[in-house]
C-alpha cells in the first residue's frame, strides 16, 4: 500500500534529485503521481534500485532517513577535521553520497551511509513501518542457564543486513577498484551495526523480585556506530586492484608482497589523501576558507592546522543570553540578561 505520507516524503526525495522544473508541481499532485512516476524521477538510481521504488516505495523513504542519519554522524565526526564531511559533488546526479576521489574519506562515507541505511530499516521494522518486515521472533524461549528467556519485540537484524546490501551494493560495479572499494566498506558499516547489538531485558516476579527476566534485542546507538567507524577509518589500509577478468577481480593490501585480501573488518582506501586546504574539483576538497578554527585548541580544529598556515581573521563580538533565572511563586520565572565580549576565528 502506498501510503499518503510516503508519497509526500518520496516528493521531498524526487525535489532534491530532478531538476529546477520540479518545483512547478504542486505538493497536492503528489499522491496522483504514483510510485513509478516519482521513483522514474528519482536521479541517481539504478535500475534495481529503481525496481525496488516501485515495488516498496515506503522502504526507500527510510532509506532516505538512513542516509541522512550517516551522513549527520559523519559530520560530527569530523567536525574539526580540515574535511568534515562535506566535499564538491560529482557532475552525474547520485542518490548515494560520494567522494570522486577513492580516499580513505570516500570509504569512511561508504561505510557509515550503509551503516545508517541498515540501522534505519532494522529500525523501520521493530516499529511496524514496512510491510515486509516486524519483528524478529525467531529466537528460542525457553529458559536459558542465566534465568532469562528470549520475547519482546527483537530488532531483525538480519532482514536489515539484507535489504540494505540488495539496495546500496546495486549502485556499485565490480568491475573497477573503486567499485570493490565500496562493496568491501559497504559490508565493513553493515558488520559494526550487527556486531554490536545489543540486549535489553525486563523483570518479572512477585512484589518487584527479579525470578525471570524476558530479553530482546536492540539496535546500538549509531553514535557508536559511528565511533568504530571513526577509528577504523584511523587505522584504514591502501589497497589496490589485482585480476584482469571479471571473475577473478579483487582488492589486495597494497603494502604487502603477498596476494593478502583485507579483513572484512578494515577499512580500505586505494588513493592518498589530499590535504583538504584548497578548494579541488578533481579530489572533491572544498578548502578551509572561512572555517571556524580554536586558537587555543590542541585538536585538529586548532587555526594553525585549520588554516594550513594562510593565517585567520579574528572578529569580535557581544554574546547576550538569559542567566541567573529564578523561580518566582506562583508562577514566573525571572532571569537577568548576561553578556560578554567574545572573539571568532575563521580561516583566511
Amino acid at each position: 500500500m502506498f501510503s499518503t505520507s510516503a508519497s509526500v516524503l518520496l516528493w521531498y526525495i524526487l525535489l532534491i534529485h530532478v531538476s529546477e522544473k520540479a518545483d512547478h508541481f504542486a505538493l497536492s499532485q503528489v499522491v496522483a503521481l504514483g510510485p513509478d512516476v516519482i521513483c522514474n524521477r528519482i536521479l541517481g538510481l539504478y535500475p534495481r534500485q529503481r525496481n525496488i521504488c516501485r515495488e516498496r516505495p515506503e522502504s526507500i523513504v527510510t532509506i532516505w532517513e538512513g542516509i541522512e542519519k550517516g551522513m549527520r554522524e559523519c559530520r560530527y565526526q569530523f567536525q574539526k577535521h580540515r574535511w568534515n564531511c562535506t566535499y564538491v559533488p560529482a557532475q552525474e546526479p547520485q542518490f548515494f553520497p560520494d567522494m570522486p576521489k577513492a580516499t580513505r574519506e570516500s570509504a569512511y562515507i561508504r561505510a557509515i551511509t550503509s551503516a545508517g541505511v541498515t540501522h534505519a530499516i532494522t529500525q523501520a521494522c521493530s516499529r511496524g513501518n514496512l510491510t515486509n518486515c516486524s519483528c524478529d521472533r525467531s529466537k528460542n524461549t525457553a529458559i536459558t542457564e542465566d534465568g532469562w528467556q528470549w520475547g519482546g519485540c527483537s530488532a531483525d537484524i538480519e532482514y536489515g543486513l539484507k535489504f540494505s546490501e540488495l539496495f546500496v551494493d546495486a549502485s556499485h560495479a565490480r568491475d573497477n577498484a573503486k567499485g570493490l572499494m565500496n562493496l568491501h566498506n559497504n559490508e565493513v558499516g553493515r558488520k559494526v551495526v550487527a556486531e554490536n547489538m545489543e540486549r535489553e531485558c525486563k523483570c518479572h516476579g512477585v512484589s518487584g523480585s527479579c525470578t525471570t527476566q524476558t530479553c530482546w534485542t536492540t539496535l546500538p546507538q549509531f553514535r557508536n556506530v559511528g565511533d568504530i567507524l571513526k577509528r577504523k577509518y584511523e587505522f584504514s589500509y591502501q589497497v589496490e586492484q589485482v585480476g584482469r577478468r571479471s571473475k577473478s577481480r579483487k582488492i589486495i593490501l597494497k603494502a604487502t608482497l603477498t596476494n593478502k585480501k583485507p579483513k572484512h573488518s578494515h577499512l580500505v582506501y586505494i588513493e592518498q589523501s589530499p590535504t583538504y586546504c584548497d578548494y579541488n574539483l578533481e579530489s572533491g576538497s572544498l578548502g578551509t576558507v572561512g572555517r571556524r578554527c580554536n586558537q587555543t585548541s590542541s585538536e585538529n580544529d586548532y587555526c594553525e592546522l585549520m588554516c594550513c598556515g594562510r593565517g585567520y581573521n579574528t572578529h569580535q563580538y557581544d554574546r547576550t543570553w538569559q542567566c541567573n533565572c529564578k523561580f518566582v511563586w506562583c508562577c514566573d520565572v525571572k532571569c537577568n540578561m548576561c553578556s560578554e565580549n567574545t572573539e571568532e576565528y575563521t580561516c583566511k
